[in-house]
Parts: C-alpha cells; sequence; structure tokens
C-alpha cells in the first residue's frame, strides 16, 4: 500500500511546502510550519454550489452601473461598521475571544432580519434546544428563522438548497467538515475548503453568509491567514469578556472603509448598541486625580475620546517595570525616554503604567500627547483639570507634530463639554467660541499648560 505523502503547512498564510523550515518561504512567520499528511480524497470532490452551467465572460463596457445591494441588519453599530449595511452576496467573517459574544450578536440580529428575509442558523457547536433557549432569552422569535445544529459541509449544502435562504450563519467555521477529505475539522485544509464552499455559495446564489471564527493567542482568526485574504469582510469583536463594553472593529471591508468601530454593551438581555461611546468610556472618571488625561482619537470616520490614565512610582528594585494595557508598549517606552530626555523628569528609575479605560486599543499618535500630560501628571502628582483634554503626536525631540483630522477631533472634545485642549502649534487652528485652545510647541510648554491649575 503506498504511503500517503508528508506535507508541512504553514498556519499563518497556508503556504505548502515539500519539507520543513524554521521560517516560512512564503510569509516569513517563525516556528508556524507544521507537518500534517497530503490529505486523501475519498470521492468525486466535495459538494458545491456551482450553476450547472458555467459562467461567460464578458467585456467590463458591457457590465452595468448598478450599485452593490444592502440591506439593514437591524443594529446600527455593525451597519456602520459594514460600510451602511450587508450586501447581498458577501461573505462576512466575524472572530473574537471566547465569550466575547459573537453568537450572541448574530442571532440577535436575526430577529431584524426575519422581518423581510429567510434566515438559515448553522451552529456546529449548539444543539437546536439551546438555540431556543438563547433565542428566548434575546427576545428573537419569527418563522423564518431556521436553525440547524450540523458540521458536515454536505448536508449544511444540501439544507440551504432545499430550504433556499436569504442569509446563513455559520457559527463556526472552525466546527465545519468536508467528508471528503481526511483531515479532522479545524484543520488547515478544512477551514480552507470549506470557506471556499461558503464564497462559492455566496457568490453564486447570491446568499449573505456570515461565518463565525475563534482567534488564537495572538488575537488573529485561528487557521490559515488566506482565510482572511478569501471574505470580503472581517469584523473583530474586541473587549474583555468581563466587562460590560464590547467593540467591534472592521480589519478588512471591500464594500466599505476599514478601521469603523461599533460600540456595545453586554446586558442580561444581549447586547445594546452605544450611540455616544465617548461619553460612555469616560463616564466614572475621576474628578482631581493625578495621572489621568483624555484625548480623541479617530476610529475610522468617527471620533472617539479616551481617557488616558498612567501611574509612576519608584522602583523597589534595581530594573524599573513598563506595563501598556490598550497602549502600544514600544511607543510607551519612547514616550518614557523623552519624557526624560527632553522634559526633565527622572524616570529611569520608576516603574511606569498606562492604561487606557473602556478596552480601546489606541493605535495612533494623536494620544502621543496624552500619555505624557499623564505620566508628568503622576509622577509630579499634580492633576489634570478635568475640563481639559490633550492631543498630539510627540516626535523623539521632544516636539509636538499636528494629526490628521484635528477640526473634528477638537469638535468632538467641544461636544462633550470640555473648556480647553492643548494641540500643537500650527498655523490655521480653528477658534470656538466656548473651547480655548492652547497651542503649544514641545512637551515642556504641554506639561506647563496642562498642569497650570
Amino acid at each position: 500500500m503506498k504511503q500517503p505523502k508528508t506535507l508541512f503547512y504553514c498556519t499563518e498564510c497556508g503556504n505548502e511546502t515539500p519539507k520543513w523550515a524554521g521560517r516560512c518561504p512564503a510569509c516569513g512567520a517563525w516556528n508556524t510550519v507544521v507537518e500534517r499528511p497530503e490529505p486523501a480524497v475519498k470521492g468525486k470532490g466535495r459538494a458545491s454550489s456551482r450553476a450547472a452551467t458555467p459562467p461567460k465572460a464578458r467585456p467590463v463596457t458591457e457590465l452595468g452601473d448598478s450599485v452593490e445591494i444592502r440591506f439593514s441588519t437591524g443594529m446600527g453599530e455593525l451597519d456602520r461598521v459594514l460600510g451602511g449595511g450587508a450586501v447581498r452576496g458577501s461573505l462576512v467573517l466575524v472572530g473574537g475571544a471566547p465569550g466575547i459574544g459573537k453568537s450572541t450578536l448574530m442571532l440577535q440580529i436575526c430577529g431584524k432580519l426575519c422581518e423581510f428575509a429567510k434566515v438559515l442558523y448553522v451552529s456546529g457547536e449548539e444543539s437546536q434546544h439551546q438555540l431556543r433557549l438563547r433565542a428566548q432569552r434575546l427576545h428573537v422569535e419569527s418563522g423564518n428563522l431556521l436553525v440547524l445544529s450540523e458540521t458536515g459541509l454536505g448536508e449544511m449544502l444540501e439544507a440551504v438548497r432545499q430550504e433556499q435562504p436569504d442569509v446563513l450563519i455559520v457559527d463556526s467555521i472552525q466546527t465545519l467538515y468536508n467528508d471528503a477529505l481526511d483531515s479532522p475539522a479545524g484543520s488547515v485544509s478544512q477551514v480552507k475548503d470549506c470557506t471556499m464552499a461558503l464564497m462559492q455559495l455566496a457568490k453564486g446564489s447570491n446568499v449573505t453568509v456570515f461565518v463565525i471564527g475563534h482567534v488564537n493567542k495572538e488575537g488573529s482568526i485561528a487557521g490559515p491567514k488566506v482565510l482572511e485574504h478569501m471574505v470580503d469582510c472581517v469584523l473583530y469583536f474586541e473587549g474583555d469578556r468581563h466587562t460590560l463594553c464590547r467593540i467591534l472593529r472592521a480589519a478588512k471591508n471591500r464594500f466599505g472603509a476599514t478601521n469603523e468601530i461599533g460600540v456595545f454593551e453586554m446586558g442580561d438581555s444581549g447586547l445594546t448598541e452605544v450611540e455616544n461611546p465617548s461619553q460612555m468610556l469616560l463616564s466614572g472618571r475621576p474628578e482631581e486625580a493625578p495621572g489621568t488625561c483624555v484625548t480623541c482619537v479617530m476610529e475610522g470616520a468617527r471620533p472617539v475620546l479616551a481617557e488616558v490614565q498612567a501611574l509612576v512610582v519608584t522602583s523597589a528594585g534595581g530594573n524599573p517595570r513598563r506595563t501598556s494595557n490598550g497602549f502600544d508598549y514600544n511607543r510607551a517606552a519612547m514616550l518614557l525616554a523623552v519624557l526624560e530626555k527632553r522634559g526633565g523628569l527622572k524616570l529611569s528609575m520608576c516603574d511606569a503604567y498606562l492604561n487606557i479605560i473602556g478596552g480601546l486599543q489606541l493605535d495612533e499618535p494623536a494620544a502621543d500627547l496624552a500619555a505624557v500630560v499623564a505620566l508628568a501628571s503622576s509622577y509630579l502628582d499634580k492633576p489634570v483639570p478635568g475640563d481639559l483634554a490633550a492631543i498630539g503626536e510627540v516626535g523623539l525631540t521632544g516636539e509636538l507634530r499636528s494629526v490628521s483630522q484635528l477640526a473634528q477631533r477638537v469638535a468632538e472634545v467641544r461636544r462633550l463639554g470640555f473648556k480647553r485642549c492643548v494641540v500643537p502649534d500650527h498655523p490655521g487652528l480653528e477658534s470656538f467660541p466656548d473651547l480655548r485652545l492652547l497651542p503649544v510647541r514641545n512637551i515642556g510648554e504641554a506639561i506647563r499648560a496642562a498642569l497650570r491649575g
């Protein structure tokens, strides 16, 4: 009997190679190449949703100018992240940590979708009785919602052929398998093969498909990275499952802008939309407490106010500790070095901690100035006034650089009731009648302006 051929796969990008290597030759990731026997195909091939007649190529000049058909999911925050609503015939991947609320979000939107469409919810992790109990808790009651507990790809496609749904929800892609392959469910080949079948279903039958995917310990979608390239939209559900705030972020969107966010609050009866995330993220903010400062970041086209908290204490050992939560660690270390060199604060023998309230991940330079002010406030033990915000990028020489969409950020600061805002000094600053702008050129001027009183 012929022995099966052994192949090696990269779990990051799905690249195949005949021999093992410490580094993937395709994507350059380290320690991601794993060994797996070549999958043996049992039948003629997997079940496919392709039409009997092959499609005919047409000149681009003969194609119509009709735009994609969008429809509302019933949740404004989800529609915002999707770019104005879901698109018929699209394939959307929703990822997140276990218990974050992915299944709750998908089942919750079924209540609105079932008013004008037939929805098939396929779950490989819950029984039909469990789905019924969760639907009752979320107050989702409709005859257009069909539920199926199945993990086989062929059986699921047969159910789609019989029921002809308008929307298909698969929970989750890691539990789906094609019995034509010998590999187990969740493996690289199974995830790629099942996702390809769902993509053919979405494009060939004009069915909107939502797929739930688990994430690994690095925070990315479990399985090959090529999975994210195959789908139309990639949405990440972020936040600590022990807190109430949930953030839905678009990492990829072929039909809209990326980096848009939707903010939700988890309650006993499901997810509730937060239309004013800035106000929610700033609720409970301490008054007259050193080490806290407010900044404004852009999440897609939406300005969001975030609270940056810092704690600077004298180090008990010889090696000071640096910790950041929600703020880039390397950038926090750079700001500490700039504060010591250009700001005159002796932070080399102090432990420093940075924390972003509400589960936000601040990855843009506009939050630099607020972090510097919060660190200086904690070190000097002087509180930042509660009506003051800080926006700006900090350079290695301690200078302040302007950021994009500054007028829109300042307008959001003013809308939330702040009276003063520290911004980089550059010509063309727009003035507001009830908001005082404090233009500064370096971190020394910024610290003095923010802590003056």
